[in-house]
């Protein structure tokens, strides 16, 4: 085997001993209730650990230069999250990164569960004073890059506190791009199965293996950072606030230096850049790899970047058109606030330069409905995906012309290649396990004493990762603060279902996953 191999990749696991015919296994009483080995998993953690740990360094230094005491909690917490990684890795040396499927779902389940523990801990240990409740719920709307809070006075907050919020989003940010395009490809998780060839197998490959497929994606997204920093200042930020926004805009996330947002600056040149940011951030990222590369022509023909341009400017052009017509905004003022929280909710980032739900009725159902649309696969956009849609709609298409032509023979297609039923059967799927755990979400809300709105939009908004919902409680205006603390740990569960495209977490559950 060739020493330059890179990993990770996914292996098919061997299968057990056949049953006997007394229903025992040959050469053993019983099946094992655990039938793989969880030591590659945990050593992936214990990595993931440790660069978390380099993370908390950052705001730790900010926080020391300013000469605010949260550097302790930071150094702190570092502390503890590398030891904890490290005897992780130690304890559990093996060759990396070789992956069986049911190694693959446990280990995307504990990235997001695990790290956000560790991520709670600066929140814990520093002077705010959260509860275990609050300090995981901020973390977790921070790694899955969804963007609600339950902190108050950002305006007066220390630096450290507000660059850590922006560094778990910009984690997960990447995080969520290498996830789906090295890892829920090959467990074929709501019709994703079919970007494997793009990221793997295509004729003339970019990064063909994984880890420089990673490598080339953190340059990237690195690169976007800069420069969003560079023109952030240059519109009128301070370094701290450009570097918060930055960050947080190219991975779509959403959290501010200011309780009012991105409104809190009130410039024109602002607006556009974040703006442009976050559209950035809605592409999917293996196409600014082609670019980098030398290729252009794909961004312009792929189908699903066309669908999301198509969809964002028609939905600005609806929302400008309500301000001009129905609310006598000027015109220029109705397509800046347009085109900025539009794309904010679309994208799933959350920003918010105004409060939205006083402009009218359609623009609050318009808005509700959008932030499930999302952006494209291999993104850091958040919701269902464009492409599901455009999958469902093709299968729609398709059928309504069987029913006029029912003997024709028809071949359902997505970016000019055919799709297997496999694939048509996996988003359908995913729509419906989508829609079961949006309800049965919204309903335990509404046990849980909050009324529909805030139910309805709270669920949508966890599961979509956007951040603001609709209401007064946890609308643009507002925050999820005041929530009690079940109805915080349910959000939490909506969150990560949500981010890990709801398959992930719900095949875990299942006795025979971890039997084989």
């Amino acid at each position: 085997m060739p020493r330059n191999r890179v990993v990770p990749r996914l292996v098919p696991e061997m299968p057990l001993p056949a049953p006997r015919a007394d229903g025992r296994e040959a050469g053993r009483d019983r099946r094992p209730f655990l039938a793989f080995d969880l030591r590659p998993v945990l050593f992936t953690i214990g990595l993931l650990l440790v660069i978390l740990a380099f993370g908390m360094c950052v705001p730790a230094v900010f926080d020391a230069v300013e000469g605010n005491d949260d550097w302790k909690a930071f150094l702190a917490s570092a502390a503890i999250t590398a030891s904890a990684g490290g005897g992780l890795v130690l304890a559990n040396r093996c060759p990396a990164g070789i992956f069986s499927i049911r190694q693959a779902f446990i280990l995307t389940a504990l990235i997001w569960t695990v790290l956000t523990f560790f991520a709670a801990i600066p929140f814990l240990l520093s002077p705010l004073g959260l509860s275990l409740t609050d300090a995981y719920f901020e973390a977790m709307s921070g790694i899955t890059t969804t963007g609600s809070t339950v902190l108050t006075g950002l305006d007066a907050m220390p630096s450290g506190i507000l660059l850590w919020r922006a560094v778990l989003q910009w984690l997960g940010g990447l995080g969520i791009v290498v996830m789906t395009i090295s890892i829920l490809p090959m467990m074929r998780i709501g019709g994703m199965q079919m970007f494997r060839a793009e990221a793997f197998e295509t004729e003339g490959k970019i990064l063909p293996r994984a880890a420089q497929l990673s490598a080339g994606i953190t340059l990237i997204l690195l690169a976007f950072t800069a420069i969003l920093v560079s023109a952030l200042m240059l519109a009128g930020m301070t370094l701290v606030e450009a570097v918060v926004h930055a960050m947080t805009t190219i991975a779509t996330g959403g959290y501010s230096t200011s309780d009012s947002s991105i409104g809190h600056f009130d410039s024109a040149a602002i607006d556009v850049i974040v703006t442009m940011g976050m559209v950035a951030g809605g592409i999917p990222f293996m196409l600014y790899l082609r670019i980098v590369h030398g290729d252009w022509r794909p961004i312009f023909r792929d189908t699903q970047v066309r669908a999301f341009a198509y969809v964002l400017a028609a939905s600005i052009a609806a929302i400008a058109g309500w301000l001009i017509f129905a609310r006598g905004f000027a015109p220029l003022a109705a397509l800046r606030l347009s085109a900025f929280n539009v794309t904010s909710i679309m994208t799933g980032t959350g920003y918010a330069s105004a409060d939205y739900t006083q402009w009218g009725s359609f623009p609050i159902g318009f808005m509700f409905f959008l932030m499930f649309v999302g952006g494209c696969y291999g993104s850091t956009a958040c919701g269902i995906k464009l492409f599901r849609f455009q999958i469902m709609f093709e299968a729609a298409r398709l059928q309504l012309k069987r029913l006029i032509q029912p003997h024709g023979v028809y071949m359902p297609t997505f970016n000019r290649r055919p799709l297997k039923d496999e694939v048509i059967g996996s988003v359908v799927s995913y729509f419906c396990f989508f829609i079961l755990f949006f309800a049965a979400l919204s309903a335990a809300l509404t046990f849980d004493g909050l009324d529909l709105v805030t139910a309805l939009s709270g669920a949508g908004t966890a599961m979509c990762n956007v951040g603001p919902g609709l209401g007064d409680i946890i609308g643009p205006a507002g925050n999820f603060q005041s929530l009690s603390d079940s109805a915080k740990w349910m959000l939490v569960a909506g969150m990560l279902v949500g981010r890990l495209e709801v398959f992930s977490i719900f095949v875990i559950f299942i006795p025979s996953f971890w039997r084989g």
